[in-house]
């Protein structure tokens, strides 16, 4: 359970779940990135029916190495700062439970490092995604993730991997925090007012509500972020809004809301399912069990 004292969850272990969860989810989140940088007001099945009619079923997971790298930078880093720092908190407080403000404080101060951490992984990821949207001589082509990353700092120079921090940085600070805290609030209750147990069905139904509201927080700067760093020559934040707000209207903010709830909510159901299960295998090595700590 979040928050409870003497938990040993270990650094990689939210990073590993997440990554095996995007295996799962990839042809959502392949969809919500090319229906943002396309502004395109088709449904989420449309445009993802099309790509698959078009290039064929095995496209959809076309990127996946740019996800599971991503998932193994900012996953691993926001799962794993948020542990350490909540375990850290408890211990000075000599409190067996967190806050609702301190796990606030820990998941956004977790997120915000996350995202500095995971930006050049993000910046190739919305590249490969969008690749097969955009007319072929505009693509950019890259064969894996790593191949990417080399051809951005060799082409472009570094520089490139920050483009998009600031928008993606208040993104993953809002991801955590709406995502963390409404979950361990939701579980929390769940068990207290229900008889469910701490299984499956609670993670579900806690992590159904946290996905929403994690949804909703992030949109904004998800739009923002993605047409950012999916842009061939530089973009500030304001230059993308007054575009997006003269073009599309504000609702351009919630553009690919529907894909990034489809995907974040089974993404999340799988993720804190993977994170118990593995925290269950790290518990037969120790003698006192434990609980993942999200």
């Amino acid at each position: 359970m979040a928050g409870q004292k003497g938990t040993k969850q270990p650094f990689w272990l939210g990073g590993a779940a997440a990554s095996m969860a995007v295996c799962f989810t990839h042809p959502l989140d392949l969809t919500k990135y090319r229906m943002q940088v396309l502004q395109t007001r088709a449904p989420m099945l449309s445009t993802l029916y099309k790509f698959a009619l078009r290039d064929g079923i095995l496209s959809l997971w076309s990127g996946l190495s740019a996800s599971i790298l991503r998932q193994s930078t900012y996953s691993t880093a926001r799962f794993g700062l948020y542990s350490t720092l909540s375990r850290h908190l408890q211990q000075r407080s000599g409190t067996s439970k967190l806050s609702a403000a301190s796990t606030i404080a820990c998941a956004g101060v977790a997120g915000g490092l996350a995202g500095m951490v995971g930006n050049p992984t993000e910046v190739i990821l919305v590249r490969m995604c969008a690749d097969a949207a955009k007319p072929a001589p505009e693509r950019f082509g890259y064969s894996d993730a790593v191949t990417g990353l080399v051809r951005i700092g060799k082409e472009e120079g570094i520089r490139v991997f920050g483009r998009g921090l600031s928008a993606n940085v208040v993104r993953s600070v809002l991801m955590n925090v709406s995502q963390i805290a409404p979950y361990a609030a939701a579980k929390r209750t769940i068990l207290l007012r229900t008889d469910l147990q701490d299984d499956i069905r609670t993670h579900a139904l806690a992590s159904l509500f946290a996905g929403t509201v994690a949804t909703t927080a992030c949109a904004p700067a998800d739009v923002l972020k993605s047409r950012i760093q999916n842009a061939a020559k530089g973009s500030t934040v304001m230059q993308v809004i007054r575009e997006g707000l003269s073009r599309e209207g504000p609702m351009f903010l919630m553009k690919g809301w529907t894909p990034a709830w489809l995907r974040l909510t089974p993404h999340t159901v799988l993720t804190f399912v993977i994170m118990e299960k593995l925290q269950e295998l790290v518990n037969l090595t120790t003698s006192a069990p434990a609980r993942a700590t999200v």
